[in-house]
């Protein structure tokens, strides 16, 4: 009856990236089968018990039961305020600068909701995490995409990062309005220098658009690299906004609690729209945030040594199967190049015939953009135990492709 009806934004999108590789998982693990499971960065490790009693103090608490503020409980944006200028150096009026939300994908969903005018144009680096890309699209908005280049480290090539974004503001009309970055980077894990966002500052300033960064990994960090924020450089809250998540540093991705900080007039369309659209988290998570974020830090520490043990583990492990895969020095995952022996398969079928024939779950690269094809993305969230029973099949897997086992052979 109702066939004629269109829902226009809806119907465009392709279907979720990832959806394929989880609908055969789940079949697997419907017919009892065991799937080694990299496929997804959901921490498996428990919230720090600090952060749970305060939650659960909290919500022992009647009055913490009713609607809460929708851009987030004065307690956590001064918190918010308060991790910036300990890290960063950087001053943030608490209530016009800052913005709880529930968890970064809402955060991006609403920001660009409340910014983006229908044609508006957005550069967005490839490959990249589907929200960045696709919450412009929803929003009405058009998006332009580039490679971006990294060594053998995972650290960004800057200086073709930038000629490549002068390019696209030479070639596009109308002019790109905002660029989005994301460093440490997903899934890509490249990181960049100090230096990169002083550069993106002073084009943003010449070329008028608006940043929009992305830090969700900055604390899971190795060998001693530090994640810079573009709130650092002088004047950076003229033309920028950054958005963090307590999903991955504490170990509370379903908590569901992330922020926006920056520019006035950005967070400010955030904030309005958010009062719209909902009531806030739950109180007693907003409280708990706080603690997370101006409580003892050991626990982050701790969090990113454990994901850095795994990455080296892994590395071994698959090396010896036949799978070489290089360190990162940040990030949850690694970005693994599939062996030579299976890339004519493509990451996307490679990824189908690795999970069916090896139970092993990774994330097809091709599903974060064109860049990312001849690529999977790796999570770090099995035990040691885990990562040498994945390597086992693995290596039986590539068996039949010939040479893909000539590490294990030396």
């Amino acid at each position: 009856m109702f066939d004629e009806f269109k829902f226009n934004r809806v119907e465009r999108l392709p279907k979720y990236v990832f959806a394929e590789v989880n609908d055969i998982k789940m079949a697997e693990r419907h017919a009892g089968k065991d799937v080694i499971d990299f496929s997804m960065g959901n921490p498996d490790g428990p919230t720090p018990e600090h952060i749970r009693n305060k939650l659960i103090e909290s919500a022992q608490k009647t009055k913490t039961h009713g609607y809460s503020i929708s851009k987030g409980i004065p307690k956590l944006l001064q918190a918010v305020s308060n991790w910036y200028e300990r890290r960063y150096d950087c001053k943030l009026d608490s209530q016009t600068e800052c913005v709880a939300t529930m968890g970064s994908k809402e955060g991006y969903a609403h920001l660009t909701y409340a910014i983006t005018n229908p044609g508006d144009v957005a550069v967005v680096p490839d490959p990249t995490y589907p929200i960045h890309e696709y919450s412009f699209r929803l929003a009405g908005g058009n998006v332009l995409k580039f490679g971006i280049k990294f060594d053998e480290d995972y650290k960004l090539d800057e200086d073709n990062f930038f000629e490549n974004l002068e390019k696209v503001f030479k070639e596009s009309s109308p002019k790109p309005k905002y660029v989005l970055v994301n460093f440490p980077h997903n899934p890509t894990t490249a990181t960049v220098t100090p230096e990169f966002y002083v550069r993106l500052v002073a084009m943003a300033k010449k070329k008028r658009f608006y940043i929009i960064s992305d830090i969700a990994y900055a604390d899971i960090t190795f060998d001693g690299y530090k994640t810079p924020s573009i709130m650092s450089v002088p004047g950076a809250k003229d033309v920028a906004v950054e958005s963090f998540t307590l999903s991955k540093s504490y170990n509370m991705a379903g908590w569901r609690v992330g922020f926006f900080v920056g520019n006035k007039r950005l967070i400010g369309a955030l904030q309005k729209i958010k009062s719209w659209l909902d009531y806030g988290m739950f109180t007693p998570i907003q409280v708990a945030s706080t603690v997370a974020l101006n409580g003892d830090q050991t626990c982050v520490a701790e969090i990113a040594q454990k994901y850095n043990h795994r990455q080296e583990v892994l590395i071994e492990a698959f090396g010896h199967a036949g799978w070489e895969i290089n360190k990162n020095q940040a990030t949850m995952f690694s970005w693994a190049k599939i062996p030579e022996c299976v890339a004519h398969l493509g990451s996307l079928e490679f990824s189908k015939r690795l999970l069916k024939e090896a139970g092993v779950a990774v994330s097809p690269g091709v599903g974060f953009g064109e860049y990312g094809e001849g690529y999977v993305r790796i999570a770090l969230i099995e035990n040691d135990n885990r990562i040498h029973q994945a390597a086992r099949n693995i290596k039986n897997f590539l068996k039949q492709f010939g040479d893909c086992n000539k590490e294990s052979k030396k």
